[in-house]
């Protein structure tokens, strides 16, 4: 018995190894993602407005972020005298660690024994949840939280304003986003991400991937745009409209404060490019490649995406404020709800 127990236990431990060096590398890409986004987004928007970029920090601009985070890191750390000390410096954090949390239960590969140096195959995700999809609802919505005590603890009127209309807009498209979310689990029939990728599997026709896209390609659409204003992005970057709010919820933020808040922005992009590539996009299945390597069909779909992201800030004007609600209220979601409707009507018809 003693002998059966240790085996086991000792059959155990390069598994829970791997996961914990996993469950590490997951975040420091998180971290890395961010620095990788603003080069990014700095070339790309060069691109577009015929400008070089960065250029003169190493080469061809690649220790930008690196500078940045340095400066950042060296600049001193400000607080409002009437500021709520507290909140003031719980807000950041809220937003940083509901962004790395919400990451958490995204699988972004196929589950692999790393060419048989495990004995079992290891799930590429940080925790594997069969309702991984309510959890990502819940966890991004403590988000907003941050930003809103931001708002109010800073105790300057362009801050509140800021805070104010992020909770507004979350209200808002939160209903929208759910009801994109719900058309897909309408189909897929689970509450697992892993459950929809692999229900993507496979083409129609001999040509046609199975995507849910392209069976929800409204859907999809309600879902970026919902997810664009809910991480904040233009055109609905409202809670830090620079000509109006100087800049926003963490105008009375500097040094890594600010940084953790710059932190959560990306990763919350990374996230839901990545929910979008896992429910719409077929996840990690793609031509060409074994199932092993789909993760490079994972980060090609997502990199997709967040360039969809950056072209969006650089090409479309911001709303005005109304013109947001009422696009939130008045369209999306009714667009929304129908959509939803139709989804289950034909699910009940043709037992999808």
């Amino acid at each position: 018995m003693a002998g059966a127990a240790s085996g086991g236990s000792a059959s155990l431990t390069p598994l829970l190894i791997a996961q914990i060096v996993l469950t590490l590398f997951v975040f420091v890409m998180l971290l890395n993602s961010a620095a990788v986004m603003v080069y990014f987004e700095r070339k790309v928007a060069a691109v577009l407005q015929q400008r070089i970029g960065p250029y003169l920090v190493g080469p061809k601009g690649l220790l930008q972020p690196i500078a940045d985070v340095i400066k950042l890191m060296f600049k001193e750390e400000l607080r409002p005298r009437a500021a709520d000390p507290l909140l003031f410096a719980l807000a950041p954090i809220i937003s940083a660690t509901a962004a790395f949390a919400a990451f958490a239960v995204v699988p972004f590969g196929a589950s692999t024994t790393f060419f048989g140096l495990l004995k079992e195959p290891l799930k590429l995700q940080v925790a594997d949840v069969n309702v991984a999809v309510l959890v990502i609802f819940a966890i991004a919505s403590m988000g907003v939280y941050g930003i809103v005590l931001a708002g109010w603890s800073s105790n300057s009127k362009y801050s509140l304003l800021g805070g104010l209309r992020s909770s507004a807009q979350m209200i808002s498209y939160e209903l929208s986003y759910g009801m994109a979310l719900a058309s897909v689990l309408l189909i897929g029939n689970s509450l697992s991400l892993t459950d929809l990728v692999n229900g993507q599997a496979g083409v129609w026709l001999g040509f046609i991937p199975r995507w849910f896209v392209f069976l929800q390609p409204l859907g999809f659409l309600i879902f970026m745009t919902a997810g664009i204003a809910e991480t904040n992005r233009a055109p609905f970057d409202f809670p830090e409209a620079e000509q109006e709010l100087v800049a926003g919820y963490h105008t009375e933020y500097s040094s890594m404060s600010f940084a953790m808040f710059f932190l959560a922005e990306y990763i919350n992009m990374v996230t839901v490019s990545a929910v979008a590539t896992d429910l719409y996009l077929g996840g990690w299945h793609g031509p060409w490649l074994p199932l092993s390597l789909g993760w490079i069909w994972f980060l090609i779909k997502v990199g997709a995406i967040l360039f969809f992201y950056v072209w969006m800030r650089w090409t479309l004007p911001r709303y005005r404020y109304d013109q947001l609600m009422a696009f939130g209220w008045k369209v999306l979601l009714p667009v929304s709800v129908v959509n939803l409707l139709v989804t289950a009507a034909g699910v009940l018809y043709f037992g999808l």
